[in-house]
């Protein structure tokens, strides 16, 4: 069983930088997509960002909530995976997870929850304005 553990929540004032760091228990993850999602209060938990291998490519999504502020990379070695959060807002707000998918569809991988089989037990983010 693959366990996932976040780390580097934290309070950040708007327009701060923050990095959220996830780490796996086992070296299957390798060729695995790792997500970030992250769930405010009162609302759904929302897919923001996964990497996954392709070949010799590396693909990135970013949801438009986050495109252009949030970078997602990957170390292999040390089985983390790192979500660097810049210019935050206060709707940034929430619980963020990373997920493992463990079997990423061809090519580019997804934001769909539902294919994420493992997760970590998420880290708190908070923004103040």
């Amino acid at each position: 069983q693959v366990q996932l553990v976040e780390s580097g929540g934290g309070l950040v004032q708007a327009g701060g930088s923050l990095r959220v760091s996830c780490v796996a228990s086992e070296d299957t993850i390798r060729n695995w997509a790792i997500g970030w999602f992250r769930q405010a209060p009162g609302k759904e938990r929302e897919g923001i960002s996964c990497i996954n291998y392709s070949g010799s490519r590396t693909n990135y999504v970013y949801a438009d909530s986050v495109k252009g502020r949030f970078t997602i990379s990957r170390d292999k070695v040390k089985k983390m995976v790192y979500l660097q959060m810049d210019s935050l807002k206060p709707e940034d707000t929430a619980v963020y997870f990373c997920a493992a998918d463990s079997t990423p569809p061809p090519g580019i991988c997804s934001l769909d929850q539902g294919r994420y089989r493992f997760w970590g037990q998420g880290t708190q983010v908070t923004v103040s304005s």
